[in-house]
């Protein structure tokens, strides 16, 4: 049995509908819409990886080596001393937010056909999930501002300066925790939909969906027993990194899996192709 793609939701000129009993006829996806379809699939795990890699480099190389966690004059001679290295830590992160609002798009694209309404959530989750990442970005070059600027080292104390640097270092990471609870809940619906969509693996989804779970339990760990967050932090990343990895490499090696169209359902209210 192959999988199949409901074209009604996404092709709609392959789908002969009659007014009142919205018949549809079984059509093949040509090949130009497939390689439409693929070239979509594949950008997305394009942009996947590069938000990947940019959230990698940002956070272990460039964070990770700058920021030293409880000091704050030694983090802000770091942070000055590297300087260069953390306005390209800004700019990539830029970077990702746009990648990530693509990818976004992308998702609606791909599972809109499983569930329209739900397919729509996704993107809600993750453009709110991105708006409040964006405040990280505005977070990095906050604690970087006050190591640099000539006004208020006339109305500052050095110490003082350093603990604002600091504070900013600090509000990114909580900042970046409640943005992985709207992003968590946003992963939670991709693994559903991907495991109903029948074209993609089901333990595709189920790997989406314990990513999301690791990071609401990371981020309401982080606010609401901070002790248990640092137990479990980082170990529980782990799995959040081979579930996105996954997902990341099967969009961009294989795809979907648009082989043969079959289907007499068309969505014309717009709630569910498939039935979920």
């Amino acid at each position: 049995m192959h999988p199949e793609w409901h074209a009604a939701e996404l092709f709609p000129t392959l789908m002969s509908h009659q007014c009142k009993g919205y018949a549809v006829s079984k059509e093949t996806i040509s090949p130009d819409e497939r390689r439409s379809i693929q070239t979509c699939a594949r950008t997305g795990g394009l942009l996947y990886l590069l938000i990947i890699v940019i959230g990698l480099v940002g956070e272990a190389f460039i964070r990770g080596s700058l920021v030293v966690p409880g000091d704050a004059a030694a983090t802000a001679q770091r942070i000055l001393e590297g300087a260069v290295l953390w306005r390209a830590g800004i700019a990539a992160q830029l970077v990702l937010l746009v990648c990530a609002v693509a990818l976004s798009a992308i998702w609606y694209v791909l599972l809109r056909p499983v569930h329209r309404n739900l397919a729509l959530a996704v993107v809600c989750f993750g453009l709110v999930s991105l708006a409040v990442e964006s405040l990280c970005a505005l977070q990095l070059q906050a604690a970087l501002d006050p190591l640099t600027s000539p006004a208020l080292a006339q109305v500052a104390s050095k110490e003082q300066l350093q603990a604002m640097s600091y504070l900013a270092v600090v509000s990114h990471a909580k900042t970046f925790g409640v943005a992985l609870v709207f992003f968590g809940v946003q992963c939670l619906l991709v693994g559903y939909l991907v495991r109903k969509s029948g074209y993609f693996p089901a333990a595709l989804g189920v790997a989406m969906q314990v990513v999301g779970a690791c990071y609401l339990v990371n981020s309401f760990a982080m606010f609401a027993h901070p002790a248990l967050q640092d137990l479990l932090f980082p170990a529980i990343l782990l799995p959040a990194f081979l579930g996105e990895s996954a997902m990341c490499l099967w969009l961009l090696v294989k795809g979907v899996n648009v082989t043969h169209v079959s289907g007499p359902t068309c969505n014309v209210a717009g709630t569910s192709g498939r039935g979920g």
